[in-house]
């Protein structure tokens, strides 16, 4: 890899990982429901005219939208919103890797092999260190929605697999098109129109920006350059570098946040990026789905400030 892809790798990163603390940020201008909403409007608009026609069948954007879309970051921005931290929070999401690894073992018979399962299970174990950190100084219940957030990644990553996108920018944004008015209905159900109005009327730069920067920066910028580098070298050399996303979530949080680091958010970290690195970069023992397949579907799954690969079902390998 030439200097240049590689620090627009890091760049990317550092990108997704810093996303977390402007959600922080942005968290403090807008309800969950309704930012996350505005986040994929953002997306969406105006690069959906841009991109051209989608490239897969509706079936596959609609059901990663709902379930990336409306799910996944529904529930990391509502968790985020009850007090889970953003640095833990970049972290926690990496578990991801397990449960798509579980639905892909289920759904597509693609076993894991000794090696992956270990990485299992030190990745479980460092989400039961974090368990007993945040148990320990924050709200579980917002814990344990991140942990939700996770699982909802994984089935989005299995759905994106079996959609095998071609385009990885086309895809990202026609899927930012579905989950803005199920988003907007849940916030008017359940934050309420006062509250969204308020929101809307007390706009101003700060929050206008971690709107644009969770949307243009974080997503379009963020899957078209990780979509680039995918299109020029193995997703095996491109997908490691995903493992940095929570070292620049966590300093970026502890940086401009405050946000603490605990001994014990240490050794979770560790384990978890151990062991996602052995679930994600190890071939599995049988896979079902021809190679270019698998290429095309690790284009996608890289998720602003969450792109850990496939696992395995990658290989080549977000």
């Amino acid at each position: 890899m030439r200097p240049s892809h590689l620090l627009l790798a890091v760049l990317v990163a550092a990108v997704w990982g810093v996303n977390f603390t402007v959600i922080e940020i942005g968290l403090d201008h807008f309800p969950p429901l309704l930012f996350s909403a505005l986040r994929f409007l953002a997306a969406a608009l105006p690069a959906v005219f841009l991109v051209g026609r989608p490239k897969v069948a509706w079936k596959w954007i609609v059901a990663v939208g709902l379930v990336l879309g409306v799910a996944k970051f529904g529930l990391v921005f509502v968790g985020m919103d009850a007090g889970m931290p953003a640095g833990l929070s970049s972290l926690v999401l990496q578990i991801q890797a397990v449960f798509t690894a579980v639905i892909a073992a289920a759904v597509l018979g693609e076993r894991p092999s000794r090696v992956q399962a270990l990485g299992m299970l030190v990745a479980l174990g460092g989400i039961g260190v974090a368990a007993v950190d945040e148990g320990t100084s924050g709200p579980l219940g917002a814990f344990l929605m991140v942990i939700g957030a996770a699982a909802a990644w994984g089935v989005s990553n299995v759905l994106t697999r079996k959609a095998s996108p071609p385009d990885a920018l086309n895809f990202m944004v026609w899927v930012s098109t579905v989950p803005v008015l199920p988003l907007l209905a849940l916030s008017l159900l359940t934050e309420g129109p006062a509250e969204d109005l308020a929101a809307l009327r007390a706009l101003d730069w700060q929050g206008t920006g971690t709107i644009l920067f969770v949307a243009w920066v974080s997503t379009v910028f963020g899957f078209g350059a990780w979509g680039w580098l995918l299109r020029r070298h193995p997703a095996s050399t491109v997908a490691p570098f995903s493992l940095l996303v929570p070292v620049f979530g966590m300093s970026s949080a502890a940086l401009f946040l405050g946000e603490s680091v605990t001994p014990l958010r240490w050794c979770a970290a560790a384990l978890l990026v151990g062991g996602v690195a052995l679930t994600t970069l190890t071939p599995a023992r049988r896979s079902t789905v021809p190679a270019a397949t698998a290429t095309a579907t690790v284009t996608v799954t890289a998720d602003e400030g969450e792109p850990v690969a496939v696992p395995a079902l990658l290989r080549p390998r977000p």
